[in-house]
């Protein structure tokens, strides 16, 4: 079960509380800069946490000025689309209602539940790669400041591409379950408050386990995995040696 921390209060509660009940999380962006992208991130990062324990969502963009270009830096960030609010009308009866926006910044405070997004510190150009900067904003709790200095972005480049080629690899030998243990810990680590640097720290140990781990078994946890994370591992399959 799905527990976020409501910025308004500190305290963790169900993102989920009706089995079943339709949640609307709600992106509140505020121009096309890196710390508007990366609320959108974030917001589809619980959009997808909530749809793999089956709960129905509608996903809403607020309020984005330049909003176009937002929405084309999104996709291109494998951002899946949001509604548009002013199309939307007054609601569906939804369960509940998660709102996701910049630390600090205004917005509705009346009904839902509040997520806090800390800000991009940009200390260069973003990288040229999308899902390169994906993995560096997931690399780092989100009320934490992200600085996409060399190293975090030259850290993100190498891991993506040294994962996307062992998936690769691990894909030529015959398919294996996700282990009971490995399924348990990834779920354990997104439902406590959508924690991504903990999902990624069990991929790194899946990547140096020992050959009791069969490769089949690493290929289909990382495809797993990546039902939430949205990096195109399996990007490599098929590519030659």
């Amino acid at each position: 079960m799905l527990r976020i921390i409501d910025a308004r209060t500190g305290e963790p509660v169900e993102a989920a509380p009706v089995r079943r009940g339709l949640t609307r999380v709600e992106a509140h962006a505020d121009g096309p800069g890196l710390t508007a992208l990366r609320v959108l991130l974030v917001a589809d990062l619980l959009v997808r946490a909530l749809e793999l324990g089956g709960t129905p969502v509608w996903a809403v963009l607020t309020g984005a000025p330049r909003e176009a270009e937002l929405r084309a830096a999104a996709a291109a960030l494998g951002v899946r689309p949001f509604e548009d609010s002013r199309d939307v009308g007054a609601g569906l009866g939804e369960a509940q209602v998660i709102h996701v926006a910049v630390r600090g910044a205004g917005g509705p405070a009346a009904e839902g539940v509040r997520i806090e997004v800390a800000p991009v510190l940009a200390a260069s150009d973003p990288d040229p790669d999308p899902a390169v900067l994906r993995l560096a904003l997931l690399t780092r709790p989100r009320g934490t400041a992200v600085s996409l200095d060399t190293a975090t972005r030259t850290e993100a480049h190498d891991s993506l591409l040294r994962w996307r080629r062992a998936v690769a690899g691990w894909a030529r030998s015959p398919s294996r379950p996700v282990p009971a243990d490995l399924r348990r810990r990834l779920r354990e680590a997104w439902e406590d408050d959508l924690d991504l640097p903990g999902v990624l720290r069990v991929l790194r140990q899946v990547e140096e386990a020992g050959p009791e781990l069969p490769d089949g078994a690493r290929f289909e946890t990382y495809a797993y995995a990546d039902r939430l994370l949205g990096l195109d591992l399996t990007h490599d399959l098929g590519a030659p040696r």
